[in-house]
């Protein structure tokens, strides 16, 4: 069963290399509307979410906001699958970083940084461009391994081509080893609801206590490692540029917790300026204390 699914997944990715851009989103346009009108995919959790996060808005306005969110998935999904053959200028044509100097002083002392992301704008390539743009680094990007293992190998294998590491968030204290003594950019999504309550830093979070995952934070803290978000904004269709922010430069000097609180308002203000660019079928409440 993986291998056929392997195939078939492959045959996706070789078909979507063929497509040229002008096209590629007449099938995100399709999806959108199997998504959202025929599939219903997470309609409830998409609208209950929002709901929640903008509670003074009409119901109109809400229902935009909710069709917005699955084109801008349909976007992603179908520029995840055209990521796995576009060619290393494409990468850097349409997935540019705007302010590289942002980290110059870090790169300067020969420190890492740890690049915190979210499930905003496309983070599929994410994995694809830092290494065309953090010269001098080796680049680390942590990710939930599929059960399929040749689909992971696969996955690794494209990453690699624009240098950039796949590591599994199972390993993670095993990368930061491993990685002590050479330069390295580590990214890592933090707005995934945590598997663990009791682990997790728990802030407010557009308007509603929220638990996020600790490891970002307390690999910070125990190295001592610069954190820098990254805001992936879409400038058209296909196009997104990325700006740095500085969340912490000397993490161990900070109280527990605060990390986290910076990263959550970076994030919750970035959302509020263009909420259908988040990921809002994401079950990101279903925790309790």
């Amino acid at each position: 069963m993986n291998l056929f699914l392997t195939f078939l997944f492959i045959i996706f990715v070789s078909f979507f290399g063929l497509v040229p851009f002008f096209l590629l989103y007449l099938f995100s346009d399709l999806l959108y509307l199997l998504l959202y009108y025929v599939f219903g995919y997470r309609k409830k959790v998409v609208y209950e979410n929002l709901s929640q996060a903008f509670p003074g808005l009409e119901k109109r306005e809400l229902g935009r906001l909710n069709r917005l969110s699955y084109k801008n998935l349909s976007d992603i999904i179908v520029e995840g699958l055209k990521g796995f053959t576009m060619t290393r200028r494409q990468i850097l044509k349409r997935h540019k970083i705007i302010n590289p100097e942002i980290v110059k002083p870090f790169d300067d002392a020969g420190k890492s940084i740890i690049v915190v992301s979210a499930h905003y704008g496309n983070w599929e390539w994410g994995s694809l461009s830092p290494g065309l743009q953090f010269g001098g680094y080796d680049i680390v990007a942590f990710y939930k391994p599929m059960s399929n293992r040749y689909i992971n190998r696969f996955m690794k294998k494209n990453r690699a081509r624009t240098g950039t590491i796949l590591a599994s968030i199972y390993k993670t204290a095993e990368s930061f080893e491993t990685q002590k003594e050479k330069p390295t950019v580590f990214i890592m999504a933090a707005d995934q609801s945590p598997s663990n309550s009791k682990k997790a830093y728990w802030v407010d979070f557009l308007g509603r206590e929220t638990a996020f995952l600790h490891g970002p934070e307390r690999h910070a803290r125990n190295n001592n490692i610069p954190v820098v978000y990254v805001d992936i904004q879409r400038v058209k269709r296909g196009y997104y540029e990325l700006e740095l922010t500085v969340l912490a430069d000397n993490p161990s000097h900070l109280k527990d917790g605060e990390i986290t609180q910076r990263y959550a308002s970076k994030l919750e203000s970035v959302i509020r300026k263009q909420p259908g660019n988040w990921l809002w079928s994401h079950k990101r409440w279903k925790l309790s204390r």
